[in-house]
């Protein structure tokens, strides 16, 4: 299977991703994580898209979808299908990843929306701390590390993002909900969509996304 899990920042979406793609036996692609190792290998593209990170923007979709489908390409992604993570983000996007996966026989199968109210957003992303070594994702709140300051699984340094802080996390949550959302009229089309309360425990999350996926089927 291919899936597209949907999600406003601080909705949970990278943790359930992690999550999902281990129980499913799939890979887990995070378009964030792809940007974050070309901006640390000082890569032109890297540079660019850090800048529109750093101003809470979204990076262009011809920079994001031509990395995306070409990290995709790979062999073992078709044969253990792929669960993307935060791409596509805009209905432009989508549809080039459809027709990218169109010309190698391959499609979305089934596209899961995380919905979390948006004031629970900000009070989640207001705690949200990522760690340098792998990204894993606490909250001083709802998941705080053992040790302050340190991850609990590589012992690296968690840090807060620069779109977590003050005006950027209001203009990516605004990008979401006047953007991103137009997603779930796309993909409910298709008949594609299967939408998850957000709003509950990281297990139930995890439980409903299993539901949701077996949904996709019907």
């Amino acid at each position: 299977m291919n899936i597209i899990l949907i999600g406003a920042q601080g909705s949970g979406k990278g943790t359930q991703a992690e999550r999902l793609a281990h129980s499913l036996g799939m890979h887990h692609v995070s378009s964030g994580d792809l940007f974050r190792k070309e901006s640390e290998a000082g890569t032109e593209f890297g540079k660019q898209a850090q800048a529109y990170f750093d101003r809470g923007e979204l990076v262009p979709d011809d920079l994001t979808v031509a990395m995306v489908l070409k990290h995709i390409s790979a062999e073992k992604y078709a044969r253990d299908g792929v669960l993307l993570d935060g791409f596509p983000r805009t209905i432009a996007q989508a549809k080039a990843l459809d027709q990218g996966l169109s010309r190698v026989g391959r499609s979305i199968d089934c596209s899961l929306y995380l919905e979390v109210p948006r004031e629970e957003l900000l009070h989640r992303l207001s705690g949200r701390y990522i760690c340098r070594a792998h990204q894993h994702v606490y909250n001083i709140e709802t998941n705080p590390p053992k040790n302050p300051g340190v991850c609990d699984l590589d012992g690296s340094e968690l840090y807060q993002r620069a779109d977590d802080k003050g005006e950027a996390i209001q203009k990516r949550l605004d990008t979401f909900f006047n953007e991103t959302i137009r997603l779930l009229d796309y993909y409910k089309q298709q008949h594609k969509l299967q939408t998850v309360n957000g709003n509950q425990s990281i297990e139930q999350v995890s439980q409903s996304l299993i539901d949701a996926v077996q949904g996709c089927h019907k």
